[in-house]
Order: C-alpha cells, then structure tokens, then sequence
C-alpha cells in the first residue's frame, strides 16, 4: 500500500494551502506573544528579600510536586502507547487514503505522546511564569493598581497563550502530515493531552485543596490567625497548591478541552465531506481557521488589560468582549468568502454567545455583588449548617441555569443546520447526513466557546497569581492600603477562576456530545435503544461514574487534611517558637505530607477513567457503550457545575465577610464562613474541576477501544458472539478498579507512619 502524506498541499486549493501555512504561522506568532510576554514580566521588580525568600520557597514547592508527578506517571504514558497503537492498527475502516494500518497506529501513538507532551508543557510552564509574576504583583500593588492589575494579567496571558499556541500548532501539523486521515491520529493526540489533564487535576487538586483546609481549620478556625500567617505551617503548601492546582492543573485542563473541540470537530468533518458530493474541504479547514482567528483576537485583547484601569472586573470583561468582536468579524469573513454558507458562522457565534452567558452565570452565582452570595453571607450570621444550606440551595439552581444554556446552543446550532446537506440524503455510518451536520454544528459551537482561549486561561490563572501575591503581602507584612489592593484583586481572581470553571465544563460537554456523535458514526449504530435492558444497565452505571469518581477525589482531600491538621497542630503546641513567631515552622513537611497524598491518591481516579468504558465495551457491547456515555455525559456535567458555582460561592461569600460585613474576621460568621468555605474547596478545586477530563477521557478511550471491541464481540447490531478474550478483559477491568477503590480506603499511609513515631 502507497504511502500518502502531506495531501493537503497537493488536494488542497491555492487559498487552503496558503491558509494551512498561516494558522502555523499564527501559532507561532502565539507563543512568541507568550515569551515577549514572559519578558515584560520577569523585568519588573521582585520587593523585599523576604517577599523574594517567600515566593523561592513557592517555586520550589511547587517544582518539587510537578517533577515527582512527571516520574510517577511517565511509564503509564509509554504503556498507554502501545495500546494506542494497536487501536490505530485495528481500525475497523481502514484508511480509504492511501495510508497502511501501521502508519495510522504510529500516527496515533505519536500523536498522544505528542499531546500529552504539549499539555505537560502549558501546566509546567504556565506553573512557572505564575510563580514568577506572583510575587511582582505583591511588590507592584505597592505603588499601583493598574500595574498590579497588569502584571498579573499578563502572567495569566503567558500560559493562554501557550495554550493557543501549542494546541493549534500540534492540531494542524497532524493535519497537514496526514490531512484525510488526520482525524485517525489525532484522537490519540487529544486522548494524550486529555489523560495528563486529568492526573494534573486530580493530583494538583488533591494537593491544593488538603493544604487549603487543613490551613484554615487550624489557623482560622482554632487559632484565630490570618489565612497567611507564616507562624501556620501549612501556609507554603496552601500557596504552592495554589500553583500546582489552579495554574498547572486548569492549564492542563482548558489545553485539552482546546484539543479535544478541534479533533471533535475534524472527526465530523472528514465523515460529512466523504458524502459531499462537491468535495469540500472547508468542513475539515474552517475549525483550524476560526482557531487562528481565535489566537489573533486573545492577542490583542489581552493587551488592552492593566492599562490604567480602577476597576478589574470591568477591564477584564471589556477584553473579552474586544476579543469575541475579533472572532466574530474573522468567523464571518471566513464563512462568506470561504464557505459561502453563513450558517458556520452563526453556529460558531452560538459558541460565542454560550461563552459569554456562561460568564454571566458564573459570575451571578459566584461574585460578591449579587444576591446568591449575599444571601449565603447573610445566613453565616445563623452558624454553619445555614451557611451549607444556602449555598447548596443556590449551587442546584445555578446548574439548571447552565445546562439550559448548553441545551439551547445545542438547539440553536440543531435549528441552523436543520437542512443538513441541501438535495443530500445519502447516510454515513448509519447516521443520516442532517443529524451529522447537526453534531457538527455542535463542535463548532465548542471551537466558538474555547475560541478565546488565551482569554480564559488569563482569567483563571490570574486568580492564582493574585491570591498567591495577597498571600504574599500578608506573610512580609507589607502596607496596609497594599493588602488591601491585593485582597481587592484576590476576589475578583476568585470570580475569574469561577468563571472559567464554568467554560472548562461547557466546552467539555459539547466536546463529549461531538466525539459521542462520531462514536456513535464511525461505528455504524443505527439506533440507541434505551429500553434495551444492556443499554439502559450501562445508562445507569454511566451516570453512577461521575458520583464514585468525585466520592475518590473528596475523600482523598479529607484523608490528606487531616495529615495535615494533626502536623500544624503538633508544630504549634510542641515546636518551640513557633507560635511566638521566633522561629520559622517547618513548611517543608506539610509540602512533603500534601505532595505524597497526591501522588497516592490519583491513580484510582484515573483508573476509574480508563478501564470502566473498556469492561462496558467488552462485557455488554458497543450499544451498551454509547448508553454508558450518554449517562457519563449528563450526570458528570450537572455534578461539575455545581460543585464548582457552590464552592466558589462560599468562598465569596467568607471573604466578604473578611472585608467588615457581619463582624468581620474572628466573628462568629466569620467562621461559619470558613467552615463553609472548607466545605466548598475539595468542590470547586478538586472534584468539580476534574470531571472535565473525566467526560472527555471516557468518551476518547470508547472511541479508540471501539475497533478491538468489535473484534471480540461483532459489529454493532449483529448477534453478540463473546468470546473468552472479552469476558476476559471486562472482568480484568473490573477486579482492577475494584482493586484500586479498596488500595484508597487503606488507612496505612505517609500520615498514619508519622503520628506513630511522634507517639513513640
């Protein structure tokens, strides 16, 4: 069989060529932007020797965490390749252009590698420039708010851009190797980036949100101390999973999210244009094109940021709305003059149009200026209980409203697709022509949505940043108009970083729907049939996933704080000085307790992700499978967005009352406030965040298991012949995560080997 690469610039036209050539050259104009960026950062001064001796301690932390995590899962990566492999190898259709199986497979493992890389990289880089910039927003909030407010914009831009750059550059370099079959190899691109997403959630999570609460039960609960008293030995933790969490981990996040809607959209693309009798390429082009668009716009509009602004919220708003403008005109000039079809540009302003409410919800059931987090301040006055209460109320209602908003995008881009191909009725895959279109339409609305992702990636790791900078101020005692400036800014970075949240989960469930669609084409299901009892079996345990998933995560968090309580506690009362503030405690031992609870803990989390579609897959079939996504899909994004509104609430709603309301700090709502606000933490940073790459990593690993299932059970529809090998293999799947849950309830741990030897 002929090898045949680097199709496009032979098949393509003139402009398609040239235009392939520009979206390289945009993403490299991207990560360019990050590095000039990253310049203008690291120029600016760093204050005092002890805001610098602080934020060293931060950075080491915090690269210590990345490098063991890096080790830990490293030989997973090289194993998951081999699999990879051997799922491009045992395609069941064939490449159609000239490619063999054993390229397809290269291609795939190479391109999960290649994602996974990548996505490493924005974490660890982003990671870092954060950790740089945030103690230069400390020193800068000194003298200026813009300029504060500027620099730890621009540092969360650093890792957008990194995003955009290394997302669309790995995205159409497979394409133009493999062009037709593009789609075959990067599933495992986006498989890649998805999987180190998920251990970075998961583990960053983890991290973050055990130093978070055993710091503040300690420290503002039973000492009655600041959230960043250095005399709290579990402070550098809290800041550095601050880090680890939010930084690396929404990084890694928002880049697979950034891959996944481009591989979801080119998958649809390449099955609509093998039955478009004219042979257009734009359906498999256009969704790189808006991409570098995109990119453009998230340049100039993270620009206008810091530029004498008193108002952060409003500065940061006006950015995104300069930049959704860019992407609007770009959409429209390539849907006319490219397409000549101006419904991909109204499906991809749904996807604008969805990010933009999403903001608004978020940022309604999360700010402090609006009635949900006033409401849950308010009932602090009544102790605890009220405070969860309220929160709960609002947190369920602010999830109706968000997956109202997704229903309708998917509606409105089911109505502008409605003719599908006009004078087509040809089917592909069983699935006809209109309703690919529509799912179409749908990843187009997710490639609108993440358009702006340098954007949203500067909105979240600006929250990080400030928070670290706030933390920072209160450790070297700097002004008090200075703390001030800097808590003004850590709330809106709470805000930010809800907002965000928000978008991750958005984009994860139009990004689920578009690879379910091609699960569904590519496999040939002519039907989903929900009363059958396999289907509506797998239906069930899909939606059961996302709940045993976030039981894992939360419980983990719980496990890891109270390592972390009962080492505060122990250096206060027996660590002589400590409490007086003559000597320092030891940090690095809560950093040790958080960084090996960690690394314990996310593997059963991933596991969970990776082998409960394969035992579906094999035991019940693919029907069953696509059941079991449907279940996955709708339970994991309802759960996701109100842990993360929830969670985010509270924490508004504490630091309100941190500014004076209701007594302010050390009242009695003050600690109903914390107590809540501990609650909502492991929610909004831990569970709720890494249900993203949970829906993505079911929905990928289904798609590339799909072919050796078929191989073991027959084809979708036929009379199921089970073999040994997939009775096998479903059980093994099964004895495993069945395994890994009971290695997580283990008690025997880092934390149980200390309190012993401190007995004894």
């Amino acid at each position: 069989m002929d090898i045949t690469l680097f199709q496009g610039f032979t098949e393509g036209t003139t402009f398609e060529k040239y235009a392939l050539i520009a979206v390289l050259v945009v993403a490299i104009f991207g990560l360019l932007y990050a590095a000039f960026l990253t310049r203008q950062i690291l120029r600016q001064p760093e204050g005092t020797e002890k805001m610098k001796h602080l934020s060293m301690a931060i950075r080491t932390g915090g690269n210590a965490y990345l490098r063991r995590q890096f080790r830990t899962i490293l030989l997973i990566f090289f194993l998951l390749a081999v699999f990879i492999f051997f799922t491009g190898y045992f395609e069941t259709e064939p490449s159609e252009h000239g490619n063999p199986d054993w390229l397809i497979g290269l291609g795939r493992a190479g391109g999960f590698l290649i994602g996974a890389l990548f996505s490493a990289l924005v974490g660890y880089l982003g990671m870092n420039i954060a950790m740089q910039g945030n103690v230069r927003v400390s020193h800068a909030a000194r003298s200026s708010f813009a300029q504060a407010l500027k620099i730890g914009y621009r540092t969360g831009t650093v890792t957008g851009m990194l995003t955009d750059g290394l997302g669309l550059l790995g995205g159409t370099i497979l394409f133009i190797i493999f062009f037709k079959d593009a789609p075959l190899v990067l599933i495992g691109f986006g498989f890649g980036g998805t999987l180190l997403a998920l251990f970075m959630r998961v583990g960053g999570g983890i991290y973050t949100k055990a130093a978070d609460v055993g710091a503040d039960l300690v420290g503002k609960v039973e000492k009655n101390i600041p959230e960043d008293d250095p005399r709290n030995a579990a402070v550098i933790a809290d800041q550095v999973g601050d880090n680890v969490g939010d930084c690396a981990g929404m990084a890694a996040d928002i880049f697979e999210s950034y891959e996944v809607t481009i591989v979801s959209a080119l998958i649809l693309g390449i099955l609509i244009y093998a039955v478009d009798p004219l042979q257009h390429l734009y359906w498999i082009i256009l969704p790189l094109l808006i991409r570098a668009g995109g990119v453009l716009g998230s340049i100039i509009s993270t620009y206008t940021v810091g530029r004498g602004e008193e108002n952060a919220m409003e500065a940061i708003h006006r950015a995104y709305w300069l930049g959704a403008a860019i992407t609007c005109v770009s959409s429209f000039l390539f849907a006319h003059f490219y397409c000549h079809d101006l419904r991909f540009f109204w499906v991809i302003m749904i996807g604008v149009f969805l990010a933009i409410a999403t903001n608004y919800i978020a940022d309604y059931y999360t700010g402090e200026r609006h009635a949900p987090v006033k409401e849950i301040a308010k009932s602090t006055k009544t102790g605890p209980a009220t405070t969860i209460l309220s929160g709960f109320g609002w947190g369920f209602e602010s999830t109706v409203m968000a997956i109202i908003a997704i229903a309708l995008a998917i509606l409105g881009s089911a109505i502008v697709w409605r003719s599908g191909l006009p004078g087509v009725e040809l089917t592909e895959g069983g699935m006809p022509v209109q309703l690919l279109c529509t799912f179409y339409g749908a990843a187009l609305c997710g490639i609108g949505l993440l358009t702006l992702t340098g954007n949203n990636i500067a909105m979240d790791t600006f929250g990080p940043v400030v928070d670290n900078a706030n933390g920072i101020g209160e450790m070297a005692k700097l002004e008090p108009k200075t703390r001030q400036t800097l808590n003004d800014l850590d709330a809106v970075g709470n805000t930010t970083k809800a907002i965000t949240k928000c978008i991750a989960i958005a984009s994860a469930v139009l990004a689920a729907v578009a690879l379910f669609a091609a699960f569904y084409a590519k496999n040939d299901l002519q039907t989903i049939d929900l009363i059958g009892w396999k289907v509506f079996v797998a239906f069930l345990i899909g939606g059961a996933i996302p709940f045993l998933f976030s039981s894992l995560t939360i419980r983990a968090v719980g496990r890891a704080a109270h390592y972390i309580i009962n080492e505060v506690r122990y250096q206060f009362a027996h660590v002589k000085g400590v409490w007086e503030g003559k000597v320092d405690p030891d940090y690095g031992r809560v950093v040790s307790i958080c960084t090996g609870a960690a690394q314990r803990e996310l593997i059963t989390p991933a596991l969970l992700a990776i082998l409960s579609p394969i035992a579906i897959g094999f035991l019940l079939g693919l029907e069953a499978l696509a059941g079991f996504l449907a279940g996955v899909i709708l339970v994991g994004q309802l759960l996701a967005v109100y842990m993360a509104n929830t969670g985010n609430a509270w924490d508004n709603a504490k630091k309100t009352i941190e500014d004076g309301l209701y007594g302010g700090k050390g009242s009695e709502a003050h600690k109903a406030g914390v107590i809540g606000d501990t609650v909502g933490d492991p929610l909004k940073d831990t569970a709720g965040p890494a249900l993203n790459p949970l829906i993505k990593v079911i929905n990928l690993v289904s798609v590339l298991a799909a072919p050796l299932i078929v191989l073991e059970v027959g084809a979708p529809g036929a009379t199921h012949t089970f073999t040994a090998v997939a009775v096998g293999i479903g059980a093994a799947a099964i004895i495993i995560i069945i395994g890994s849950v009971w290695f997580s309830r283990k008690e025997e741990s880092f934390g149980r080997e200390y309190e012993e030897k401190e007995a004894t």
